[in-house]
Formats: structure tokens, C-alpha cells, sequence
């Protein structure tokens, strides 16, 4: 388990795109949470404050049921509710509002699926329990750079009409979905090596198209038989048969090694069996490569005609090089003192006390390494807070600008993380080249994300067609 907060908790994931440095580009996703505070929405026991537009403030049309899922109802002024998010959240965007007929239509559809979904998490036994709620309601408040999740409940009730309990409810709402997502990649969604391989390079060739394709290395075992220089006809027709006689024998099964130490009038005289051994395919003569370009390891290809004489050839391996292009990623070392909110500890506390901790550390009275194993309550405690070099491109902008701005050294105010509230310590600076490992690792990330989203789709797909529904005309 990687102990480093900077590693976005799943539904976090589901809100910022995969950062991918340099040649390695991020999928496409459907973000679980805007980046501006947005209306969410209704429940089916605390309805959303619908449309102003929808009716006057003094006829408020009566509410009914339009339509049943497994049972549970969907009422009307949860589709109302829905529908005038969803236009809010257009003409923000500058998107056109689709005709009402419409717009009502694809509201109740997503409430129905929606239904389903949190349906079968409560049937698996998913839950969200209050401290990933607050968890996540920390998150967002950071990322609209508001600075309390008591300031961000008041402004979604004061600025956007929303009671905080319908925000509580969208928000505990986003994060069983984003478990439920989770549930589903672990059981559907594997990756192959062979996919990772073939993505980065993929990338690479897109970053730079110019570049060369990456140089196979071929292992061949080679007979020779020599024709000497100014040879008559009758002389090379006779060599020529004697290794078309070797290549029959080699084809047929005979033991090549053997035949080579018989026969070759390479250097070494087949001595080593004729194994020339694993080299890139430009250190072969381009005879040989193109002689081989269609074979499998194993075959026999030959006689071919050099200025040498006849060449019967074996591949005995072809393998695709290990090596990818040099990636450069600047990374940061980094150490945290990390406090988690709990009912136990509030926002407040938590940083009342880490800015007490920075105040020490400053004066000299304690070092940030006793402090970070003695409260820290993360895994990097026993380290002293040392969570090693991070790839700060793949940390959230907010994050990524403190650490950046931070010399070595220098140790930030408290700050919000998706895992709770921190003092960061930046301990030096550095661009480094990622090894294959990381590399392939950067890219198995970011196919995980894409097929998570496509198997969840799938997922989400299967549950709707299974649920029963009952559709219901408004009352007369």
C-alpha cells in the first residue's frame, strides 16, 4: 500500500484527470464532481430546491410519483430538481438547454439508472461512513478554494439555495458510486504487460514521430559454405549444391550445431555450433535481416548467396527490446506531518495543532522527525514523515503549486489533503529520469482508469436492464 497522501482516494480520482508526464497522455473521464460548487442532487427524502422558473412561488405544483425502481419511488420534484441542475450547470458551461420534453426525459433516465446503482451497493454491502463523507467534502472545499467545509456548507446553502443535508446526501451519494466503480475494476479489469508495452510506445511515437522504431535483437546461428574468390561456374554450382544439401538436412530435423561443426567454413569452423549470438538487427548484415524478416524462431531460411559464399541460417530468437526512451519528470522529496479528521479531532483542531508543531519546529524547541513520529498519523510516521520523491505533475494542482512553491527546507502552512490536514516539508528539488519500471507503471495507471470507466458503463448498463421499472402518469 503506498503510504504517500498525494495519492488521490478513488472518488477524488473520479474528479481530476489522470496526469500523465511527457509522452504518456491521460484518458479521457467523466468527471464525479465539478470544479465550482454545483447544485446536487435530490433526494427522495429532501427534494432539491427546483427551478424558480419551473412555477411561481406562490403555485407550487403537487407532488407525485413518476416512477418506480425495485419498488422505490422516483417523484416528480426530484426530477424538477434535477432538471434544473442540469440546465444551471449548461448555460454555466455555455451548452444548449435541450427542448423540456427532452431535457425531462434523459433527467428520469439517469434517475432511474442512478437508482439502481445505489440499489445494488446497498445490496453488496458498500457504505459510506461520516468520516469518508467528511473526507470528501474536505476535498471539494479544497479544490474551490474555500478554506472550512463549514465555509463551503455555507456557501452551497447561502449562494446556491441548497439545504446542507440534500448536499450532504449528493456528496455520500458521489463517493458509494465511485466505491461501487471500484468494486468493478477490481473483479473486471486487468492489465496486460504486453498492453502496457504497447501504450507507452504508442505514446512515445505520437510525442515524437520521428523517432525510430525500437530495434529488435535477433539471435542467428549461421553455416557457411565458403566460395573462394574468382571460383569457376562449375565450382560454385558444386558448393551451391553441397548447401542445398546441408539447408534439406537442416530443414528435415538433423541437429544444427552438429551440422555446423561438419560443415561451416566460418571462422571457428562451427565450433560453437554456428551461434552468432543476441545482437540489434543493424549489427547483422541486411541480407540476413531480410532473409529473416518473416521468419519465427526456429526455421531454417537458405541457402542465400553473399560475396562470401552460401549462408544457411537458423533464428533462434527474436526479441523486442526492454529499453524505452528516456522520460524526465521533475520530482520533489517530500515529508508530512499528517493529522485525519475524526469526530474526535475536528478541521479546527487539527490545525491548531499542526500550526503549534510548525511554530516548535521553527524555534528549535522540537524537530519536524519527532514530531512526525510521535503524531503523524500516516504511514511515513516511522520514517519521520519521509514520503521520498514525487512526481509532482501527477499531484493535484492545489498540492502541487504549495510543494512547488516551497524551498528546500522551508515547511508549508497547515494544508487540506485528500487523507486529512498537513505540514509539508520540501526536502530538495530534482528532474529525474524514470526507469522502465516507473514508466510502465505511469502507463498501467492510466489504462486501469480508462477500462475502469468502460467496465463500469458495462457494469452500470447490466444493473438498469435488470432493475424493474414502472413508469406513471402524472395525475389528472
Amino acid at each position: 500500500m503506498n503510504k504517500h497522501f498525494l495519492l488521490l482516494p478513488p472518488f477524488v480520482a473520479l474528479a481530476a484527470a489522470l496526469c500523465a508526464p511527457l509522452a504518456l497522455a491521460a484518458p479521457a473521464q467523466k468527471p464525479a464532481r465539478p470544479q465550482t460548487v454545483a447544485k446536487p442532487a435530490a433526494t427522495a427524502s429532501a427534494p432539491a430546491k427546483a427551478a424558480p422558473a419551473a412555477a411561481s412561488p406562490t403555485e407550487q405544483p403537487a407532488d407525485y410519483i413518476v416512477a418506480v425502481v425495485n419498488s422505490e419511488p422516483i417523484t416528480n420534484h426530484e426530477v424538477r430538481a434535477r432538471m434544473a441542475q442540469a440546465r444551471h450547470d449548461l448555460q454555466r458551461q455555455n451548452q444548449p438547454v435541450p427542448p423540456e420534453a427532452q431535457l425531462r426525459k434523459n433527467v428520469l433516465e439517469n434517475l432511474i439508472t442512478e437508482r439502481a446503482e445505489l440499489q445494488q451497493a446497498r445490496q453488496d454491502g458498500i457504505k459510506v461512513d461520516d468520516d469518508m463523507l467528511r473526507q470528501a467534502e474536505l476535498t471539494i472545499a479544497r479544490r474551490n478554494q474555500i478554506a472550512t467545509v463549514a465555509d463551503l456548507e455555507r456557501r452551497v446553502q447561502t449562494e446556491e439555495g441548497i439545504p446542507v443535508q440534500d448536499f450532504r446526501d449528493d456528496v455520500r451519494r458521489q463517493v458509494l458510486t465511485a466505491r461501487l466503480r471500484d468494486r468493478v475494476a477490481e473483479s473486471k479489469v486487468n492489465i496486460t504487460d504486453a498492453e502496457v508495452d504497447a501504450f507507452v510506445r504508442k505514446q512515445t511515437r505520437q510525442q515524437n514521430p520521428n523517432a525510430a522504431a525500437p530495434m529488435p535483437q535477433l539471435n542467428i546461428a549461421m553455416i557457411l559454405i565458403a566460395v573462394p574468390e574468382g571460383a569457376s561456374n562449375q565450382e560454385v554450382a558444386r558448393l551451391q549444391a553441397r548447401a542445398q544439401e546441408v539447408a534439406r538436412r537442416a530443414k528435415a530435423g538433423d541437429d544444427f550445431a552438429a551440422l555446423a561443426r561438419q560443415y561451416s567454413d566460418a571462422n571457428g569452423k562451427g565450433e560453437d555450433g554456428g551461434v552468432l549470438g543476441l545482437r540489434p538487427a543493424n549489427g547483422y548484415p541486411d541480407l540476413f535481416v531480410q532473409a529473416l524478416a518473416q521468419a519465427n524462431a526456429g526455421d531454417i531460411v537458405g541457402p542465400i548467396r553473399s560475396a562470401a559464399g552460401f549462408h544457411i541460417l537458423k533464428l533462434l530468437e527474436r526479441k523486442q527490446p526492454n529499453d524505452l526512451p528516456d522520460i524526465a519528470v521533475p520530482q520533489t522529496h517530500v515529508s508530512q506531518i499528517l493529522l485525519r479528521i475524526s469526530p474526535s479531532q475536528s478541521e479546527q483542531v487539527a490545525r491548531q495543532r499542526l500550526a503549534d508543531f510548525k511554530r516548535r519546529i521553527v524555534s528549535g524547541q522540537a524537530s519536524f522527525e519527532a514530531l512526525a513520529k510521535q503524531y503523524s498519523q500516516d504511514d511515513s510516521a516511522s520514517d519521520g514523515g519521509d514520503m521520498g520523491w514525487i512526481v509532482t505533475e501527477q499531484l493535484p494542482s492545489d498540492l502541487a503549486q504549495v510543494i512547488n512553491n516551497l524551498d528546500p527546507g522551508q515547511i508549508s502552512d497547515p494544508v487540506v489533503t485528500p487523507s486529512g490536514i498537513a505540514l509539508l516539508r520540501v526536502d530538495g528539488h530534482r528532474q529525474q529520469v524514470l526507469t522502465a519500471d516507473q514508466q510502465r507503471q505511469l502507463a498501467r495507471n492510466i489504462l486501469r482508469e480508462r477500462k475502469t470507466q468502460e467496465a463500469f458503463d458495462t457494469w452500470a448498463r447490466e444493473v438498469r436492464r435488470r432493475a424493474w421499472v414502472e413508469y406513471r402518469d402524472p395525475p389528472q
